[in-house]
């Protein structure tokens, strides 16, 4: 056994935990010093500490979480048919507007959102400007739900009215439908906020000419399988969110045949076929019901900790948990977007996280998947190694792989998926979306894009509602 002396006349070799300024401090007397990062679970909270002892390692909880993510695992969505929202979305009716993330009032809607609705009131008839639709919601003459509260998802503002086409996505597996509105393209466009003529006037042709085609040439197929073209398109390079450009290219592959044996006039076909080859981000308005047809199947097991959407209004961030209620939303300020921003914009002119599109990173893919989508940083910014440590990371805040969507450069690991409302409060490490960044002024557009995570209060909110549900019903006896 060493002395006291000869302990300290020995060379130290420091372990720091926590603070770095006592490392800095030894570095200035050069003595060979390690730094760990540590912090508390929960961030020291001790209600959230109780909360995560009380689920840690628990039966009840592991079980259910096993079954929300095989549910979600064995999805399997088609796309069957596109029809007007008022036809196949449940609960929707002529004064009814669908928007993206949890609920909000209009009064306390981002630019960008406000703009949307202004111009799907434009679109539907229901006013002929501005003016006119401002006057309409504040008579109270317009109801307003989040599309994810009628199996629906949206990009950016997420507006979906009645009469707008919707593509039609059943879960065969487990017998849900999901909906979601058609990708307008780039440039001016609605869900940005935009609501010139040129806006109105593409919605209009998406309605009459274009929506009537696809469900002509859907009519001659056996539905279209989305589970098929994204497990490809990610081998591929896309990861389904920012970048689709194989999987709209599959998509095209897939659905071109059946538009030359309807009837279309040949001008139409050609209009619509070029659409969808000039439209690069098609299959995202697929990509994202697709995903919330098998997120929804996952929804409701009892003791489940598994979100199961994650989605933001511009304004708030809201998460949803698998065994908690159906329109039970945990809500906190949602952040600013940091990346790459087109030339002449800056931080100050951008809004806050917006659109469903989220639902994609909630299963799996999207930012999950940046490191099988290196060309993606090319989008949001980082570096290429930025995207696989993200990738690797979210293992650590998630129940399981999910080896229907293999990266290959992962060595075709399955991606993290079923994210754990416990392991992101354990860890402290925040789901990663990539996505598009919109001016807070309705209709300016897209200016530029990036990462951004979830609030970590979402989750925290989450996980006390859970411990007040199950808390107490003897689960871990």
């Amino acid at each position: 056994m060493s002395t006291i002396d000869e302990i300290f006349n020995q060379s130290l070799h420091v372990i720091n935990i926590g603070t770095s300024k006592f490392k800095e401090d030894l570095d200035l007397q050069g003595i060979d010093t390690v730094q760990v990062d540590w912090q508390p679970p929960a961030g020291g909270n001790v209600q959230l500490i109780e909360a995560l002892d009380f689920f840690q390692d628990n039966d009840k909880v592991e079980q259910a979480n096993q079954e929300a993510i095989k549910r979600i695992k064995e999805a399997h969505p088609f796309l069957i048919d596109v029809d007007q929202a008022v036809n196949v979305i449940p609960g929707m009716h002529s004064k009814k507007i669908l928007h993206s993330g949890p609920p909000i009032s209009w009064e306390n809607m981002a630019g960008p959102m406000q703009g949307a609705i202004i111009g799907a009131l434009i679109f539907e008839g229901l006013a002929n400007n501005e003016t006119e639709a401002r006057a309409l919601i504040d008579a109270g003459e317009i109801e307003f739900d989040p599309c994810h509260e009628h199996s629906a998802v949206g990009p950016m503002a997420g507006i979906v009215s009645p009469s707008m086409p919707v593509h039609v996505i059943e879960n065969r597996t487990h017998g849900n439908k999901a909906y979601c509105s058609v990708n307008e393209g780039f440039g001016k466009v609605l869900r940005f906020g935009a609501f010139s003529d040129e806006v109105i006037d593409r919605l209009k042709w998406l309605r009459d000419v274009f929506a009537p085609a696809l469900k002509k040439a859907l009519a001659l197929t056996e539905g279209i399988d989305l589970k098929s073209i994204t497990a490809q398109s990610l081998h591929m390079g896309d990861e389904c969110h920012n970048r689709n450009k194989a999987s709209t290219s599959l998509f095209y592959r897939e659905i071109g045949d059946y538009f030359l044996q309807t009837d279309i006039d040949k001008q139409s076909l050609r209009e619509v076929l070029r659409f969808i080859q000039n439209n690069e981000q098609y299959f995202l308005n697929l990509s994202m019901p697709a995903c919330k047809s098998a997120l929804d199947a996952g929804h409701g097991v009892p003791y489940s900790t598994v979100i199961t959407a994650m989605a933001r209004n511009g304004v708030e961030f809201g998460v949803r948990v698998s065994g908690l209620g159906e329109k039970e939303w945990f809500t906190a300020p949602a952040n600013f977007i940091k990346g790459l921003f087109f030339p002449g914009y800056s931080e100050e002119d951008a809004t806050r996280d917006l659109g469903d599109s989220a639902i994609t990173e909630t299963m799996g893919i999207g930012g999950f998947a940046m490191g099988g989508s290196p060309a993606i940083v090319q989008f949001v910014g980082g570096e290429v190694e930025d995207a696989i440590r993200y990738s690797e990371q979210m293992f650590d805040i998630t129940v399981s792989e999910n080896s229907n969507y293999s990266l290959p450069t992962l060595n075709f690991s399955g991606s993290a998926f079923g994210i754990d409302l416990r392991k992101v409060i354990e860890t402290g490490i925040l789901p990663v979306i990539n996505t598009g960044m919109a001016h807070k002024v309705a209709g300016i557009g897209q200016i530029g894009a990036g990462i951004v995570h979830p609030p970590k209060a979402c989750f925290e909110k989450g996980l006390l509602r859970f411990y007040e549900v199950y808390g107490g019903d003897g689960i871990n006896e």
